[in-house]
């Protein structure tokens, strides 16, 4: 199957990749990440996914803009739900993309993380690939965690320490309140 996978870093990127390769799908990554910053955050992790797809010889498709003042807008009122509309409008430029180019199904490195929210990425996926008519893929990724881990170690890549919004940094680097 001729497979986009929306990669959110390089580190999340190497086992899905991997895998989708070894089950001979071909397979193409597409960066489109409106939620990370700071700008120079969202720098490094551009440069890195370059890095990786240079070594791995994965074809990428880079959506490089910077959309600050767009991903605030729709999140400040509500940081809370902040994660669905990351989710979301992701994928959609990702399901869109697929679906206007030919691919046969579309799927995200935000698989892998044990730290996200599969069930409604699931439920995100799902609903794209019928509104756009692409099939999404859906594997748990979280299984090679320790494996993409120690790949991303080996390959000297850059290893970012939160999600990516300002916020995720915040609850990242921030002291909490513990009164």
């Amino acid at each position: 199957m001729n497979v986009l996978v929306h990669i959110c870093c390089a580190n999340c990127a190497i086992y899905p990749v991997k895998v989708l390769r070894e089950q001979n799908h071909q397979v193409t990554g597409f960066f489109f990440n409106n939620n990370i910053h700071p700008f120079l955050e969202f720098k490094r992790r551009l440069d890195t996914v370059k890095e990786y797809a240079a070594q791995t010889e994965l074809p990428i498709i880079y959506r490089e803009e910077y959309l600050l003042e767009e991903f605030l807008a729709e999140v400040a009122g509500s940081p809370g739900t902040r994660c669905s509309y990351c989710y979301e409008s992701r994928l959609e430029v990702a399901a869109r993309f697929a679906a206007e180019n030919g691919y046969e199904a579309f799927t995200s490195s935000l698989l892998y993380s044990r730290f996200q929210n599969h069930a409604e990425i699931c439920r995100i996926g799902e609903d794209l690939g019928q509104r756009y008519g692409v099939r999404f893929v859906y594997q748990d990724f979280r299984t090679g965690w320790k494996e993409g881990i120690d790949i991303s170690k080996s390959m000297g890549l850059y290893r970012q320490q939160y999600c990516g919004c300002i916020y995720s940094e915040k609850d990242r680097y921030h002291p909490r309140n513990t009164n």
